[in-house]
């Protein structure tokens, strides 16, 4: 067993498990906090979902946990350059140590996090079926965590990786500031996904104190080796073999307490719709239900008015070109506040920017004008009036409100969505835009990830005493918008 975290080197164990087969002895790689114990976590709160859209992954260590050369140099490889991350079920090309996340510990500390990519971004797609998988990792000290932003955005700006020396001045720097801040840190794994047709949020969270954080890694290796003469033979990633009941045992002398919550997670439509949920059609509750990131791909026709004030807002709001049959891409990003959707017509993007407003109303926001929307559904079409508007928080009379004759619904097994905005003032149209898209993404995750390294993960992820349960079903009910 090692207690590897480099995701390439994990996944290629594989290669090695005939050879391991034939003498009847096992090997298991990343044996450690990843993947070994978040895999278990995983397996653990997971385990009576009927889909899962997000798992993600925090470790945030406390300051004086110790900090050798090769994580910081493991670290600093990857910061400001490009990673692909499993995101609305497809590869997506992201950048390491972006997207800072905030994180409360058990004794009130907030921490701040950055995606890197580990063996579970890897691996987790094809394991679990999960349509996204993030890692995030951040330092204690605000200044550490600076420091590693601005190596990120000198590669960013450079396309050049850091080199050595910069490694060993980090490590130096980390070294003389052993003694500020804590001893105390946290490990956090969620799972966010569809039990008895509830959005839901499930998380198990660590927390170590009296400088015991630094055991955690070495926590997978005590539990196996406990009952080692029950691991099947073979060589593969540690994804299935460790439980994590097992794994609490074993720090059971450690000053680390460990707990799962339980929390609903309905998207900003679901939440606005409440008892109209489920009156729609699957295929335009499916567009409604990005936990993430996700992208719908089809086709529109796209209308324009005539008018000058037609013409002048749709330059201001980058509204599409007219034309019959053009290429469409809607991407949906969950937020903390709640979703930015981009339109993306051949080209031409406009963004909006949602937020949750009062019962069966939302509010959208295009740069400095925001509008409340109504969501009537009847007879399965949802349609979405204009109520109210403000600019720059200035309240609009009603005689200033566009005109919005837009509705969504299913047809022919496609989410369809017809969209007529018209100018205030009887300006006439300012845009029409009709068609249908589907959710575009990747159903074979492992292939994908590690064609160039001749690496078939798919062949080896569900061996092992869990296989087969955690992954297929999951995968199959991805499509389901409930």
């Amino acid at each position: 067993m090692d207690l590897a975290d480099d995701a390439d080197f994990v996944a290629g164990v594989a290669r090695l498990d005939g050879a391991f087969r034939r003498a009847d002895r096992f090997a298991l790689s990343g044996a450690s906090s990843v993947p070994g114990l978040s895999a278990a976590a995983v397996r653990d709160i997971a385990s009576n979902m009927d889909r899962i859209d997000v798992i993600e992954t925090a470790i945030l260590p406390g300051n004086r946990a110790p900090r050798g050369y090769s994580v910081i140099a493991s670290i600093l490889s990857q910061v400001g350059g490009p990673i692909d991350l499993w995101r609305g079920n497809r590869w997506v090309r992201s950048r390491a140590w972006s997207e800072p996340r905030n994180y409360r510990l058990p004794n009130g500390q907030r921490r701040h996090a950055r995606l890197l990519r580990v063996p579970d971004t890897a691996l987790f797609p094809d394991r679990f079926g999960a349509r996204s998988v993030l890692f995030r990792a951040g330092m204690e000290l605000g200044v550490l965590n600076g420091g590693v932003t601005v190596v990120a955005l000198l590669r960013r700006l450079t396309g050049v990786a850091p080199p050595p020396w910069m490694s060993r001045a980090a490590h130096l720097i980390a070294s003389a500031s052993h003694q500020m801040g804590t001893d105390e840190g946290g490990m956090e794994v969620s799972v966010v996904g569809t039990r008895d047709g509830d959005m839901v949020r499930d998380r198990w969270s660590l927390f170590a104190s009296k400088g015991d954080g630094p055991f955690i890694p070495a926590i997978t290796v005590r539990a196996l080796l406990r009952r080692y003469e029950t691991i099947p033979p073979g060589a593969r990633p540690c994804l299935g073999d460790l439980m994590l009941s097992d794994a609490v045992a074993a720090m059971s002398d450690l000053s680390v307490t460990q707990r799962t919550t339980h929390e609903m997670q309905p998207t900003l439509f679901r939440e606005a719709l409440g008892e109209r949920w489920r009156d729609l059609p699957i295929c335009v509750r499916r567009l409604h239900s990005v936990q993430d990131i996700e992208s719908f791909t089809g086709r529109a026709e796209v209308i324009r008015g005539n008018s000058l004030i037609a013409r002048f807002a749709a330059f201001f709001f980058r509204f599409p070109k007219p034309g019959r049959d053009v290429a469409l891409t809607i991407t949906k990003t969950r937020t903390s506040r709640g979703e930015i959707w981009e339109r993306n017509f051949d080209g031409r993007i406009f963004r909006s920017y949602l937020k949750p407003s009062r019962r069966h109303h939302y509010r959208e926001r295009f740069w400095v004008f925001d509008y409340e929307q109504e969501l009537p559904v009847v007879d399965g079409r949802m349609s979405l009036p204009v109520r109210r508007g403000w600019l720059i928080r200035v309240p609009l009379p009603r005689f200033l409100l566009p005109r919005s004759d837009s509705v969504e619904y299913e047809e022919d097994g496609l989410f369809r969505f017809d969209v007529g905005l018209y100018a205030p003032l009887g300006g006439g149209l300012i845009v029409r835009y009709r068609g249908s898209v589907a959710p575009s993404g990747d159903p074979t995750p492992g292939q994908a990830a590690f064609a160039v390294e001749g690496v078939d993960v798919g062949d080896h992820a569900d061996q092992g005493p869990t296989a087969g349960p955690t992954s297929a079903p999951c995968r199959t009910r991805n499509c389901s918008g409930d």
